[in-house]
This record gives structure tokens, sequence and C-alpha cells, in this order.
């Protein structure tokens, strides 16, 4: 059975309430993804990355969005039981009518697009792409973020392509790739992905889980 409560460092993550559990995706992207004063967590889960992101970025105002109420008493209750809760602000909201102006965006978004929708409701929202397609993301993402800002998300390796089709269609340009392979030599199983509204030099890195790069990037983090 998997534990109700995940201990980081400065934090403690419970996750009874919420469908998606903490993973190497949300701690990847937390740990990799650029900040500003203004950042905004869309689909925040538990607040594990809203979380990750204001102990990085101690000048900044984070706000958390998630569609799925369990998940949103969930990072409400993580957030106030956190050293960060005067930098988070947690809303009940979908991002295809939030409102606002953020100098960095992430977010560890839903994939499945393919594949059967899980039995579970909360768990289907949280995984599949039906509440918020790779499009809508885009959309919004670009309409939220600040011209001279970056949008980061973590994606399996399988739908990379297409979530940059995505962002190229709205206008985006790539600019920091990160993979992340579970074994040397092997190629990567996830990416993390960032992409700013102006042409600008790309750089692409490869690192393997547990080793010295990875451990360097998320050392302020496990305990």
């Amino acid at each position: 059975m998997m534990s109700k409560m995940f201990r980081f460092k400065r934090f403690t993550v419970e996750q009874d309430l919420c469908a998606m559990k903490v993973g190497m995706d949300g701690v990847l992207l937390g740990a990799w993804a650029k900040g500003g004063k203004r950042i905004l967590d869309i689909g925040t889960g538990t607040g594990l990355i809203a979380l990750m992101m204001a102990q990085r970025h101690l000048n900044s105002l984070v706000t958390a969005i998630d569609v799925d109420e369990g998940a949103v008493l969930q990072a409400e209750k993580n957030v106030m039981n956190s050293p960060f809760r005067h930098q988070i602000i947690v809303k009940h909201e979908a991002v295809q009518v939030h409102e606002g102006l953020y100098d960095a965006i992430v977010c560890n978004p839903p994939y499945f697009i393919d594949s059967l929708p899980a039995p579970d409701a909360q768990r289907n929202t949280a995984r599949h792409t039906d509440t918020l397609s790779y499009a809508e993301l885009m959309q919004s993402a670009y309409r939220l973020l600040t011209e001279d800002g970056e949008f980061s998300v973590v994606i399996p390796f399988d739908y990379k392509k297409r979530m940059e089709d995505e962002a190229t269609f709205v206008g985006f340009f790539p600019h920091r790739v990160l993979g992340l392979r579970t074994v040397e030599k092997k190629p990567a199983k996830r990416y993390c992905l960032s992409f700013v509204k102006h042409p600008i030099e790309r750089t692409d890195a490869i690192i393997t889980l547990g080793g010295a790069e990875y451990k360097s990037l998320t050392e302020c983090f496990y305990l």
C-alpha cells in the first residue's frame, strides 16, 4: 500500500485525498523549472510542485490551481502545514478560465490521450486529457505568460512530440530540454520541456535517475 505521506527536507506532502501521488515526474519538474516573482502551477494535485517552487524562489508568490476538489483540499492542507504557507495561494479553478499574468508557469499535465479511461473518476481527471487537452494547455499558458516568461512541463517520452507540436502551433519556441533516463545509456523515459515566446537558442541535456546530476538537482528536497 502506498504511503499517505511523503517527507521532504522542508515540508511534508500528504496524499490521501489526491488521485495522483508524489512521483518522479513532479519532483523532477519542481527541481528544474525556471521560477520568477509570480508563478502559476497548473493542476497542482498534492501541491508538491508549488511547494518546491516556493522553496526555491523565496521571494515568489505561487498560485496553484486544480479542477479536482479533493486535490485542492489536499494542496491547501499541505501548504498550510509548510513553511511556505504565506507564499502559496490554492484555487479550485480550471486554467481555461483563470486570469492573471505570470513570470513562470509549471505543469505536470494529464497526458494519456489514446488509452482507456481509468475506472476511478478522480484518477481519470488527473491522468487523461479529457479536461485539459494539450492544445488548451498551450493556449492557456501562452495567454497567462509574460512576454519574457517561461512555461515548463514534464511529459513521458512518447508524448513529447505532440506537446512540442502544440507549443509551436500557439507560437511558443523551445528553450530547454531535459531528458531523464532510468538506466545509463538507455533512452530517456521522461522529458522536462520549457517554452518561451521569442526565438532563443535551445539547450538539450540528459541525466540518469540516481546519478550525480540528478542528485545535485534534487538534493535540497530529498531526505
